[in-house]
């Protein structure tokens, strides 16, 4: 152990659970919809749910907003602007508060988002996905390519300060030039931030019971290389291993967890991770999961509460930090973990010798093989 914890910044996760129809590819707790949202009782709940862990807040204010699901778009401009509303009267924002919604192109209406804007949310993040038609049946989606194309202008004429387009590759017979093509029309919409990330197969979803072919690692290191040079050449710089972002755009709130910050989770299944200082303790926390039970005003909201043990701490720091391209400040490490810099550097010793990550003075970084072998760096760590 080192010097005691330090309280790093804070932010706030919202889940809302429901969409429209649940995609194959998806394991995130999200339910599809049958009938009416219950959107006076469920918005309720959350801002019971924030008030019961204000202590946690331990006089921070909110550095960013990240409102998740499912489809949060599936509700109502009313039931956002009384959501926000309630947050702002339990917890302070900060004065430059991020706040993004997720968004489906399918739900997208111009009057709803503009309400949305209006409420305080600044900041879209819309799942295209895919800009073919078939893959997008392919993977669920009930927006067509015209759908995401137009939500995305929308999206460049509201008043935000940014907006974020997520875009899949490594999709069901996926050649290079189809994922390029699906790139170059996502790029050409100018967005200021896209997430490119890989379709994995996870857990408990329905591609893992049927499996679709993907392509195999070559054509997917290639799809990866011509990808990231076409981003890069309009202008986007990768900071993350899935997300480009233009100058003055990158995601404050996934930033915030990728930099061991803390953050509140509230509703179905939200998870939260808090630093308590003066005790010596980092707490995660998982809410009640499925929407019935959450909503139950007799049963408890937290599902599990547990400490991370001290010997833990090490891999999920560099979990988190390694995912990020810039260095890995040491003094980070030590101030939100409690551990010495000594101690980590020792464990990275592996990971040096096989040449993917690199050390000066100040700062752990992965080497650009260390960027492709995360998994293995990762490894290193636990043996």
């Amino acid at each position: 152990m080192t010097s005691p914890l330090t309280l790093p910044p804070l932010s706030l996760y919202i889940h809302i659970p429901w969409c429209i129809q649940k995609c194959p590819y998806c394991d995130f707790n999200s339910h599809k919809l049958t009938g009416d949202v219950p959107e006076a009782s469920y918005v309720g709940r959350l801002l019971e749910d924030l008030r019961a862990d204000i202590d946690w807040v331990q006089g921070r204010e909110i550095q960013s907003i990240f409102i998740g699901g499912g489809t949060p778009s599936v509700l109502s401009a009313k039931a956002i602007q009384q959501l926000m509303d309630g947050v702002r009267s339990i917890i302070a924002l900060s004065s430059d508060c991020e706040v993004t919604m997720e968004a489906n192109p399918g739900t997208f209406e111009t009057e709803k988002f503009s309400a949305f804007v209006a409420a305080g949310i600044n900041r879209l993040s819309i799942g295209v996905q895919s800009l073919q038609e078939h893959q997008l049946q392919r993977l669920g989606r009930i927006h067509n390519p015209q759908q995401a194309k137009d939500a995305a202008a929308h999206a460049s004429e509201l008043p935000l300060s940014s907006f974020n387009l997520d875009l899949m590759h490594g999709l069901p017979d996926q050649t290079v030039e189809m994922a390029l093509d699906d790139l170059r029309q996502v790029i050409a919409l100018n967005p200021p931030h896209i997430s490119w990330y890989q379709l994995t197969i996870e857990p408990n979803t329905l591609f893992a019971s049927q499996p679709p072919e993907l392509p195999d690692d070559d054509t997917l290191w290639e799809i990866y290389q011509q990808g990231h040079k076409l981003l890069e050449a309009a202008g986007y710089s990768q900071y993350e291993v899935s997300a480009y972002a233009k100058p003055g755009h990158q995601s404050r709130h996934n930033r915030n967890y990728w930099q061991y910050g803390d953050y509140l989770g509230i509703g179905c299944g939200a998870h939260s991770k808090v630093t308590l200082p003066q005790e010596n303790k980092i707490l995660r926390c998982e809410k009640v999961k499925h929407p019935k039970g959450y909503l139950d005003l007799t049963k408890p909201l937290r599902y599990q509460l547990k400490e991370v043990a001290v010997d833990d701490r090490l891999f999920e720091f560099f979990m988190n930090q390694f995912r990020l391209l810039e260095p890995v400040s040491k003094s980070n490490f030590e101030q939100t973990t409690a551990l010495s810099a000594e101690v980590a550097s020792k464990q990275l010793t592996k990971a040096k010798t096989l040449e993917l990550v690199m050390e000066d003075e100040l700062n752990w970084q992965l080497t650009q093989r260390g960027h492709r072998f995360l998994n293995s760096v990762l490894d290193t760590l636990l043996d």
